[in-house]
């Protein structure tokens, strides 16, 4: 196992649910502990939908890489819960962009998560030059755009699609405007902004009490807004059709099936915009 990897399992905090953990075990996967199992237990009582809504989540992530692939995109850039293990082997991000088009693309996965920062490390990178997985924090995004890695990793005089999935990190308006516009600065004319944002509006109001108890007491600085907010955070950008909409309303495929009927049941906001 990678020394980095190993210092990473030491850093490693099992008795408090971490978002990310949270979201690979609703998706059915294995890189989590029993306090991340217990929020979902805990939040599909309050409302039973997390574990479906993970899936919509997974499959709109799925079809935005797929679409990306298509316009000719051959390098991601995909910042937070990009690499749950809940999909079966061959159908994570990083493979579902190499089989678009069937032609090599880079992949570089940024988390600040050391327990999937690690096995990743492990299980992913060592069996191919086209993935890299570095630890960073979107919170951070000024240190993650220095990073050495994604410095070289990512050739930034063509296109990229920079795919923002960790917005819950972003409780400040002012900072998660900041991110976007760093994105967006950053990559080259050509290049696309993917977005995914959580949002309490698709929620049943009898629901709402329950639900916001239960994140006060295990995710207390998570980001929800609204979905004008997420559209704020937006403006000035041109969205690709069908623009800001629930995960499952965002082109969706024959095969998809997760929140279809109720796709406020999602709980989240999706979108992909192109850079200029």
């Amino acid at each position: 196992m990678h020394q980095r990897a190993v210092r990473n399992l030491a850093n490693l905090e099992t008795t408090q649910a971490r978002i990310t953990r949270i979201f690979d075990a609703a998706a059915g996967g294995k890189n989590h502990f029993l306090a991340d199992r217990d929020t979902v237990r805990h939040f599909d009582q309050a409302a039973p939908a997390l574990t479906t809504a993970a899936r919509a989540v997974l499959e709109f992530l799925t079809r935005m890489i797929r679409y990306l692939s298509a316009e000719g995109v051959d390098q991601y850039l995909i910042v937070g819960s990009g690499i749950p293990s809940g999909p079966a082997a061959g159908n994570a991000l990083h493979d579902a962009a190499r089989a678009a088009c069937g032609v090599a693309r880079r992949v570089l996965y940024v988390e600040n998560n050391p327990m999937v920062v690690t096995m990743a490390q492990a299980t992913i990178e060592p069996f191919t030059d086209l993935v890299r997985v570095v630890e960073g924090d979107v919170r951070e995004i000024d240190e993650v755009l220095r990073d050495h890695v994604v410095r070289t990793f990512i050739d930034w005089d063509r296109p990229v699609a920079a795919l923002l999935l960790s917005t819950y990190s972003l409780h400040d308006d002012e900072y998660a405007h900041y991110v976007i516009k760093r994105l967006r600065h950053t990559a080259p004319a050509g290049s696309f902004l993917g977005l995914l944002h959580t949002t309490f509006d698709g929620i049943p109001p009898e629901l709402l009490p329950a639900i916001r108890d239960l994140l006060a007491m295990t995710l207390p600085h998570l980001a929800i807004r609204s979905r004008d907010e997420v559209a704020a955070l937006l403006e000035g950008l041109d969205l690709v059709p069908p623009g800001l909409v629930w995960v499952p309303e965002w082109r969706p495929g024959d095969d998809d099936q997760a929140c279809q009927e109720e796709p406020g049941s999602s709980g989240n906001y999706g979108a992909v915009a192109r850079i200029p």
